[in-house]
This record gives structure tokens, C-alpha cells and sequence, in this order.
């Protein structure tokens, strides 16, 4: 049974989404290069310090808005996973539920993200964030032998999300549309998030199916 939060970390989580949603507010308002960190701050009745206490820049906090707890619900998701499901279909499963899954707030704050390179840079970043509760996880499934392999397996994951994400995110066409990401142009998401996170994290099959084996008798 999982402890309910505490008064202070309920305070903190609400902290978090007021700023989360006050950065998303006003760049989606103003756009994202008029939007300074004590803007943020004060929409959400905070001080300057105390947003730095959450985030390091005002990207952070707009690519919040989308991928808020979003490596707890990867989690969270494979734990739900029925025994016998593969542990690379699980996991895999979960990555491509959480990534496609996305409601309006979470449209806008994509829609930004195309827009500008410091933005897909700390969006790109987020996928770090996979790897901790991810190889907790697995580290269960395989017990208590398997805690390096599960923290290998889970960094793998969090590498192929990147890639599959820099897949997407590319310019595509031409040396035009190329030149405009790196300027921090528009940029177009390419092919289907889905099918690129699938393919990204197919090769690491064989790693999961090997560590399954391993802990059978």
C-alpha cells in the first residue's frame, strides 16, 4: 500500500503545477521569448527563488506541462502489465501509451516545442527521467540479482526514447527545413511517434528476453 503524501509534499506538488501551468499560460499568451522566469513566479504567486527551487530555466517549466510525472505513469504502467506479458512488451507498451496519449494542455505545450530549439532541447532531456523509477521496476520483476541488468535495461529505454523523439522532432524535405531547426524554426513532427518508438526499442528485445531467462529456474 503506497503512504499518501504529506501536507509539505502536497504543498510542493501543488508549487510545481502552479508554475508548470503559469509557464504554459504565458508562452502559449505571449510566445516563449517573451516569457521570463519572473513572470512565471509571479503568475503562480511564487518568488523567483522559490521557482528556482523547481526548475532551472523557463523551458523546464513549459516542457513540464507535457511531461509532467509522465516516467512514474511509464512505471507505473509496466507494474500494472499482467505476469505474463514480456517484460519488452510491457515496457515498451507503456512508453508508447504515455508518449501518444495526450490531451489539450499537453497539444499546446507540443505545439511550442516545435517552435524553438531550447524548448526541444529540455523536452528532449526530460527522457533522463525515465531511467530511475523504470529501474526500480524491472528490478523488481527480475529480483534482487538483476539490479545492475535492470539499471542497464532501463537506461537503453530512456536512450531509445531519445532517439526515437530526435526521429520525430527532425526537419524533414530539405537543407531549408534542416537550417530552420537548427536556428530554432518550425519544425514539422515526422512519421508516426508510435511506429518510431517501437522501432527504436526493438533491438533492446533480445537484452529483456535474456534477463527474463535468467531469473527462471
Amino acid at each position: 500500500m503506497t503512504t499518501p503524501p504529506g501536507l509539505r509534499e502536497r504543498k510542493k506538488q501543488a508549487t510545481r503545477e502552479a508554475l508548470r501551468e503559469a509557464a504554459l499560460r504565458l508562452a502559449v499568451e505571449r510566445g516563449p521569448d517573451q516569457v521570463r522566469v519572473e513572470d512565471i513566479a509571479e503568475a503562480a504567486g511564487v518568488s523567483p527563488r522559490t521557482y528556482n527551487n523547481y526548475f532551472a530555466s523557463r523551458e523546464q517549466a513549459i516542457v513540464s506541462a507535457v511531461t509532467a510525472d509522465r516516467e512514474a505513469r511509464i512505471a507505473a504502467a509496466v507494474t500494472a502489465r499482467p505476469a505474463g506479458v514480456r517484460l519488452t512488451d510491457a515496457v515498451t507498451q507503456a512508453v508508447v501509451e504515455q508518449y501518444t496519449n495526450t490531451g489539450e494542455r499537453e497539444q499546446q505545450a507540443l505545439l511550442l516545442i516545435t517552435t524553438r530549439t531550447a524548448l526541444r532541447d529540455a523536452f528532449l532531456d526530460t527522457t533522463a527521467d525515465i531511467e530511475p523509477p523504470l529501474t526500480a521496476v524491472i528490478a523488481e520483476r527480475l529480483g534482487d540479482t538483476g539490479a545492475q541488468t535492470a539499471r542497464v535495461l532501463a537506461a537503453s529505454v530512456a536512450a531509445a526514447v531519445r532517439i526515437a523523439l530526435e526521429g520525430w522532432l527532425r526537419a524533414a524535405g530539405n537543407a531549408e527545413a534542416a537550417e530552420g531547426f537548427g536556428a530554432g524554426g518550425l519544425v514539422v513532427p515526422s512519421g508516426s511517434l508510435p511506429d518510431q518508438l517501437r522501432a527504436a526499442m526493438a533491438p533492446l528485445a533480445p537484452a529483456f528476453d535474456a534477463a527474463e531467462r535468467s531469473t527462471q529456474p
